[in-house]
């Protein structure tokens, strides 16, 4: 439930009334503004029926000079069953003002918020070096990235140039803060023998498949960017949904800081080009929602002609980004299930032979281009030595099928069924 305080002239008092009497709206009115020109109006309203009963008010001539929407555990009043049943199937998403308020509610202080940060790319870190699957969701629980995320979304819908900037900067200030926390405690794990120094980051699975962008990995951020959008504008919880914006975004951060400690450039590179990838396609995934949903710009993100200047040129910038992203992101994709074909045609020509996993490491700074190695896992479950030659099989395929240098290495595991 809703409870609506509105300030109401005396000239457009009986227009009021009459709209919250047509809708069955119980009200009370209340004290007088300090000039004597004004009256308090209060009534409850089931959450669904806001944007209907105020777009109504806002027809009949009232004018949002002082509007207070809060949230109440219960009402009761005559009418409210009858409102209630009247507005419990219909999905009215939060008005604008609401929309505004509740994502800026999510936000947190700055200091608080890069302190979160820190924290959840170190608990990262320590679930990636042990790939403990456990502890990295425990680092996505308190990361509070969903924040500035959609308030950045809800700022672009809604023309609010300074919650839009403020938003993109934090969410920027609160990456690198992870990183960099991931690179130092990274670093003290290394430095300090707590973990090998010479460590095959790409062996360690939770890392490994976060060296570059796929096609899954930009399905769950858009996913996830649109779901939290979806929810921002509902009368429900973000808690889990903020989880799942945290866990597109916090071990990939924290893999970015490990490979710096590492000085492992190819890892580094790869985690760091899906981090942006993934916050982006967050970004626009959210405001392509509340778009859609009928939230529209309540002013112009252009400002004076410097701040047009500015806009424009990130926008550009923003663009390019994304086209030369997209294009190697594209190509990867392609690649990726060029080989997945591939060792699925080789395998299946040998009887009682499946792939269980098929990973790809790069050898340079070259991801989409330069050497690589593709590692298959396969389960035999026949009896006798495994297959013979197929990794040199699935190499000579590779070589028709692309121009890169790939070396393939097989490992097979025994498996009896009953």
């Amino acid at each position: 439930m809703r409870l609506i305080r509105i300030l109401v002239a005396e000239d457009d008092r009986a227009s009021i009334t009459a709209v919250l009497d047509r809708k069955d709206v119980d009200y009370v009115i209340g004290g007088e503004s300090p000039d004597g020109e004004s009256v308090l109006i209060e009534f409850p309203l089931p959450t669904d029926a806001v944007g209907d009963v105020l777009d109504e008010l806002d027809e009949a001539g009232y004018e949002e000079t002082y509007t207070v929407i809060g949230q109440v555990e219960s009402a009761h009043t005559p009418n409210t069953e009858t409102l209630m049943d009247r507005y419990a199937d219909d999905f009215d998403p939060l008005t604008p003002r609401e929309l505004r308020s509740k994502a800026r509610d999510m936000s947190n202080d700055t200091t608080s918020f890069l302190a979160l940060m820190v924290l959840s790319a170190w608990i990262a870190t320590a679930g990636l070096l042990s790939d403990s699957p456990a502890i990295v969701v425990g680092s996505m629980v308190i990361a509070p990235i969903v924040g500035p995320a959609l308030t950045a979304s809800v700022g672009a819908v809604l023309g609010d140039r300074e919650m839009l900037a403020a938003s993109i900067r934090l969410q920027a200030l609160g990456l690198v803060s992870a990183i960099v926390g991931a690179a130092l405690l990274g670093g003290f794990v290394r430095w300090g023998l707590f973990a090998q120094p010479n460590l095959a980051l790409g062996s360690i699975e939770l890392i490994g498949v976060r060296v570059s962008p796929t096609l899954l990995t930009l399905i769950a951020g858009t996913a996830a960017g649109a779901a939290a959008a979806f929810g921002l504008t509902t009368k429900g919880p973000m808690s889990l949904i903020g989880v799942m914006i945290a866990a597109a975004l916090i071990p990939t951060a924290a893999a970015t800081g490990i490979a710096v400690a590492w000085r492992d450039p190819v890892i580094a590179a790869g985690t760091l080009v899906l981090l942006v990838i993934t916050l982006v396609a967050i970004n626009l995934a959210g405001a392509a929602v509340l778009f859609a949903m009928g939230y529209r710009p309540e002013r112009s993100l252009m400002g004076g002609s410097w701040r047009s200047a500015r806009v424009v040129l990130a926008i550009v910038l923003l663009v390019s980004v994304l086209a030369l992203a997209g294009v190697a992101t594209a190509s990867q994709v392609g690649h990726e299930r060029v080989v997945n074909q591939v060792v699925h045609a080789e395998l299946s020509e040998h009887e009682d032979v499946e792939a269980i996993a098929v990973r790809i490491e790069y050898g340079d700074l070259s991801p989409f281009t330069g050497p690589e190695t593709v590692t298959v896992v396969a389960s035999d479950e026949g009896e006798g030595d495994p297959p013979e030659d197929v990794a040199a099989n699935v190499e000579d395929r590779l070589d028709g099928e692309t121009d890169r240098e790939v070396d393939v290495r097989v490992r097979f595991q025994e498996y009896q069924t009953a």
